[in-house]
C-alpha cells in the first residue's frame, strides 16, 4: 500500500517539479491505482486490454465488440460471428470448452505414445480406440458417458444461464466467497493454489495463456488425424522421422505420396 501513497503524494506535489516529470506521473498513475483498487478482496473479474493490444493482423481495427475485455482477444472477427452479444459470449465458452477437451486428447495422444515407446504401455493406438475391447461393452460405455457427460453439460448449461446457481464452493460462516466468472469455476475444487484469485492483471494473462494453448491443442489435434488418415504414422514417429531427415519427410512429402 505504500505504492499508492507515494504516487499521491508526488501528483499532490507535481507544481514543484518539472513539467515532463509530471506528464510521467500522470501516465503511470491510472494503470497503477487500478491493479491496486482491483486487488482489494478476493476478485477473478479481468481487466480489458489496452487498445494497442496486439492485433492479428499487426494495423487493422479491430471489430468494435472486441474491445479487449475477453482472453485471447486479438481482434479476429472477419466474418462478424460475435456482432450479436448473446452469441459471443457463446462461441466464447465453446471456443474455451473445446480447447480443454483439445488439450486434454493431445495430452491422451502423446503421452501413452511416449509410455509405449518406453515399454510401460503395449500396442497402444489413439486412432483405433473406438475398436479395441475394453472391461465391457462398448454400448455399456456408451451409456455411462452419456449419463455423466450429460450431467456435468447440464450444469455447465445452468450457470451460463444462471451464473452461479451451481456453486460447490465450500460455504463458511466467517469467508466470503468470490463471484466467479461463467466458465471459471475455480475455487478449492478447480482452483487449490488460488491461482485465479488474485488482481485482474495476472487473471488475465492465465486465462489469455489457456486460451492460446486451447488453439494450440484443436490445430494440433487436427494434424494428429492428418497424419493418421494420410501418413499412417503416429505424432512422434512422424517427429522424429523428420528430424532424421526433414528434407524428404515432410508435408509436402505426405501429399506427394497421395
Amino acid at each position: 500500500m505504500a505504492l499508492p501513497t507515494s504516487l499521491s503524494g508526488i501528483t499532490t506535489s507535481s507544481a514543484h517539479v518539472p513539467r515532463r516529470a509530471a506528464r510521467v506521473v500522470q501516465q503511470v498513475r491510472p494503470s497503477r491505482s487500478r491493479v491496486v483498487s482491483a486487488g482489494k478482496g478476493v476478485s477473478s473479474a479481468c481487466v480489458p486490454l489496452p487498445p494497442d493490444r496486439p492485433l492479428w493482423f499487426p494495423g487493422s481495427d479491430p471489430p468494435a465488440w472486441l474491445d479487449g475485455s475477453l482472453p485471447g482477444d486479438f481482434g479476429f472477427d472477419p466474418l462478424g460471428l460475435g456482432s450479436d452479444p448473446d452469441s459471443l459470449k457463446w462461441f466464447a465458452q465453446a471456443e474455451l470448452m473445446h480447447g480443454r477437451w483439445a488439450m486434454l486428447a493431445v495430452s491422451g495422444i502423446l503421452i501413452p505414445e511416449w509410455l509405449e515407446g518406453l515399454g510401460f504401455v503395449e500396442d497402444f493406438s489413439w486412432y483405433d480406440a473406438g475398436s479395441r475391447e475394453y472391461f465391457t461393452d462398448t454400448t455399456t460405455l456408451f451409456v455411462v458417458q452419456l449419463v455423466l457427460m450429460g450431467w456435468v453439460e447440464g450444469r455447465r448449461w445452468a450457470d451460463m444461464v444462471k451464473p452461479g446457481c451451481v456453486d460447490i464452493e465450500f460455504k463458511l460462516p466467517h469467508k466470503k466467497n468470490p463471484k466467479m466468472d461463467v466458465g471459471y469455476p475455480g475455487g478449492f475444487w478447480f482452483d487449490p493454489l488460488f491461482w485465479g484469485r488474485g488482481t485482474p492483471e495476472p487473471v488475465m494473462v492465465l486465462r489469455t495463456k489457456e486460451i492460446k494453448n486451447g488453439r494450440l491443442a484443436m490445430l494440433a489435434f487436427v494434424g494428429f488425424l492428418f497424419q493418421a488418415i494420410y501418413v499412417g504414422d503416429t505424432p512422434i514417429g512422424n517427429l522424429q522421422a523428420h528430424l532424421a531427415d526433414p528434407g524428404h519427410c515432410n508435408i509436402f512429402s505426405a501429399f506427394a505420396s497421395h
